[in-house]
Order: structure tokens, then C-alpha cells, then sequence
């Protein structure tokens, strides 16, 4: 499936954690074929043409007065600097990392070539690391979901969790991108992380031993009182694959409805998403790419899904975020399913990843913001669940799931064309940027 690689990274975004940590970054997008891939099939590369080129030759004539500073402070370094020699790529790097930071936005950033290869590994299926998904855009480390059975989930890691030490060195200060290298570790090895929890009136510890990360990226089964259930945690490579074929074993069982559960799944590939909600809707609007000049690219859903008419009610919570974000809201809005939960992440901005010459990673630009078919905007605010049920850490360690609860008890009331019960909470607006 050729696709180019657009990342919806989150409002607080980081890169995924792959090689020993956390995952960390909403990545929705476009991959190539594999004929455009590294030899590690795992960075998609995007053709030499994105990149201008200008960015291949010297300083262009119009800009050597502009750049005159820059070449004056590079030789300065390389004839005052007391550590001689310098490492020119390092310096190259760094250049390209202040240029992005210079924009102000979080989300467009420079990856250098590891950062770049393991903000993919993730979506190919597995990894090692701790299995939580990151934001590296705040002053710390800060977890927005983890994923189900991960060293993370077992210890009781929880979106909002900051890191705020890590093997007991104080992280103040400390470029969260840093921290999330140090968190990296293979399989067997402990990382004991301080964290800051709202609501502890002191740090917790922890320490967790890193494990390789098999991601089932979708999985189904049936439930009680004829209900199908399907799960889908992250839209990667494999998910449209895997979705199909949970789909095609719960729906041979002729299930009365169903529940799609997208809780603490950070995101994906934009095409995935698309073909999740193509499984589910028969046709129409999926999303909005809204551009810098006002400008709307659609994207549509396909048709042949396998679910189309079944009664529905889709599962979200805080961890719901970027293209598990459209595709609860492309079916929220076309009024194909119920949502149930609670406020969503709220991530919604394109960045466009365009690898650079010489296998020196990547960069990384907002191109465009995501909109729902009823245009409403997902950056900053996230989805309002239409029946609002909280799960309390109490309700986890007790093994309780009020909000698949009530999924059930909404989906039996659209069966049955009854209105949704009094008994379960009415929906709340959403949370302020």
C-alpha cells in the first residue's frame, strides 16, 4: 500500500520511543512502497523531489548576504573553539535543529537519522521499550497512554504522568527528547523513573523492566447478550489487516452491535485510518486536511466495509488521540455511532516528515491542520464523548470498566430504540486548550 509519510504528531507530542521506551508521537500519514524504503524497511522515504533544490547546492546567489553570518560563525568555530577538531555533521545537525525551533512550533522539529528510524519501528509491529506513548514538548517527559500489557500498563503508569528523574538524576531542565534517549533500553534491563502524578501530594517511583513490545494492532471477540467487541490500539502497518480479519470472525456471529474501542490508542498512519473508518462507513467525508491559505483537502471512505449497518458505539478516553481522534469523529459526525468516555486527547495538526540528503534523518513541518466532516477542530479541545463516563484508577485496579459498561448499555438501548438511560451521565463539553 504506497503511502507517503504525514504525521499528525500530538499537541504535546514526542517522538515514538522504540528502541527501549516509551512510543511517543500521534503519527498519522502516507507510506511509500517498499522500493522507497532504507534497507531496514523501516524509514519511509519521501522522493528527492519534495526537497527543493536549492537544498542541495551552495548558498544561493539571493541569500549569501543573509547567510553571511551563519558561514562567519561556522569558521569561527572551527579556528577559535579550544576542542579541536569539531564534528562538522554535529554541527550540521544542530544547525537544522535550531532552524525548526526557530518556528515556535512544537510539532515541526528536526529527527536526527536514529530518532528518524525509531519513530517508525513502532508501526511496523514491534519494538522493545516500556510500551507508553510520550509527549516530549513540555519541560518534562509526559505519558499520554500506554499500551495494553506493556511493562508501562502494569506498573501503573498513567496518562498525565511526568517524568521527572530518571535512575534517581533529576530531568529539571533536561530537554524531554533527552530524557525519552535515556528511557530507551533493550529487553531485561530496569529503568527506575520518578514521576509527578496530579492529585500526589509527592513523586512516585518505579521501576520497570523493558520488554519487546509485539503490538496487536486489532483484535475482536464476542461479549455478553450477543454484542461484538473490537479493539484497535494503534493504525499501523498491519491494522487494516488485522481489523479485517477480527471484523470478518466477530461479524460471522451475527452480532446484534458493536463496540470500537480506540481508549489509549495515540494514533497512526493517516491511511489506516481511513480504511478503519471505511470498514464502518459506507461512504462520505472521513476528514478535512485544512491548509495555511484556507484550503480543504478531503479524504473519503472507501467502500466494501464489513460493518456498515451494525448498531454502534465507539470507546474513547484522555490517551484518544490524532487519527484514533478523525476516526471517532468521522463517525461521531456522519451519526454512524455513539461515543462513549471521556474528552479525548485532542491532536489535530499535519506534519509532513521529508528526509534529507546523506541518511541524516529527517524533517519534520505543520503543514496543515485535521478537521471532521462537520468541520469542527480536534487541536486544542479534543472530542466530547456524547455519554461522558469516567474510569477511575480505582476502577482499573479492581478490574471495573464502568465506560465499556456503559458502551453496552448504550448500544443495547439503540438496538432496542429506547432512549439512552438517565442512569448513565449526559456528556460535558470539552476541555479547554
Amino acid at each position: 500500500m504506497g503511502r507517503t509519510l504525514q504525521v499528525i504528531l500530538l499537541v504535546a507530542l514526542g517522538i515514538v520511543l522504540l528502541a527501549g521506551g516509551f512510543s511517543g508521537g500521534f503519527i498519522a500519514g502516507h507510506l511509500l512502497p517498499p522500493s522507497n524504503r532504507d534497507s531496514a524497511g523501516l524509514a519511509p522515504i519521501l522522493p528527492v523531489a519534495t526537497v527543493p533544490a536549492a537544498a542541495n547546492t551552495a548558498t544561493p546567489a539571493d541569500l549569501q548576504d543573509l547567510f553571511k553570518p551563519f558561514w562567519e560563525a561556522w569558521q569561527l568555530i572551527h579556528t577559535q573553539y579550544v576542542e579541536q577538531p569539531v564534528d562538522d555533521t554535529l554541527l550540521m545537525q544542530g544547525a537544522i535543529r535550531g532552524m525548526l525551533e526557530a518556528l515556535g512550533d512544537p510539532h515541526s522539529t528536526y529527527m536526527d537519522p536514529q530518532t528518524f528510524q525509531d519513530a517508525n519501528s513502532e508501526l511496523e509491529g514491534s519494538y522493545e521499550g516500556i510500551g507508553a506513548i510520550v509527549d516530549t514538548t513540555g519541560a518534562y517527559l509526559t505519558v499520554i497512554s500506554t499500551f495494553p500489557s506493556s511493562p508501562a500498563e502494569k506498573a501503573d503508569i498513567r496518562s498525565g504522568d511526568q517524568v521527572i528523574a530518571l535512575d534517581n538524576d533529576d530531568m529539571t531542565g533536561i530537554d524531554p527528547e533527552v530524557v525519552r534517549q535515556k528511557v530507551k533500553g533493550p529487553a531485561g534491563t530496569v529503568v527506575h523513573l520518578t514521576i509527578a502524578r496530579a492529585g500526589e501530594g509527592a513523586p512516585l517511583e518505579f521501576d520497570i523492566t523493558r520488554a519487546k513490545i509485539t503490538i496487536d494492532s486489532a483484535s475482536g471477540k464476542m461479549l455478553d447478550g450477543g454484542i461484538g467487541y473490537v479493539q484497535v490500539t494503534t493504525f499501523g502497518e498491519n491494522t487494516t489487516r488485522e481489523l479485517t480479519s477480527a471484523l470478518r470472525t466477530v461479524m460471522a456471529q451475527n452480532p446484534r452491535g458493536l463496540i470500537l474501542d480506540l481508549r489509549d490508542n495515540g494514533g497512526g498512519y493517516l491511511e489506516t485510518s481511513v480504511e478503519v473508518v471505511s470498514q464502518f462507513l459506507g461512504s462520505g467525508v472521513v476528514l478535512y486536511e485544512e491548509y495555511g491559505d484556507g484550503t480543504k483537502k478531503p479524504y473519503n471512505a472507501t467502500s466494501g466495509g464489513l460493518a456498515t449497518k451494525i448498531p454502534m458505539v465507539v470507546l474513547i478516553n484522555e490517551g484518544t488521540a490524532s487519527a484514533s481522534e478523525i476516526t471517532a469523529g468521522a463517525l461521531q459526525d456522519h451519526g454512524r455511532a455513539k461515543i462513549v468516555g471521556v474528552v479525548s486527547y485532542g491532536k489535530g495538526s499535519v506534519q509532513n516528515w521529508v528526509s534529507i540528503s546523506n541518511d541524516q534523518g529527517a524533517v519534520r513541518i505543520t503543514i496543515a491542520r485535521w478537521l471532521t466532516p462537520k468541520d469542527r477542530q480536534i487541536d486544542g479541545s479534543g472530542l466530547a464523548p456524547d455519554v461522558y463516563v469516567e474510569r477511575t484508577a480505582q476502577d482499573r485496579q479492581a478490574g471495573r470498566d464502568p465506560q465499556l459498561d456503559a458502551a453496552v448499555e448504550v448500544l443495547m438501548s439503540i438496538i432496542s430504540g429506547k432512549p439512552i438511560p438517565t442512569s448513565v451521565p449526559t456528556a460535558r463539553p470539552a476541555a479547554t486548550p
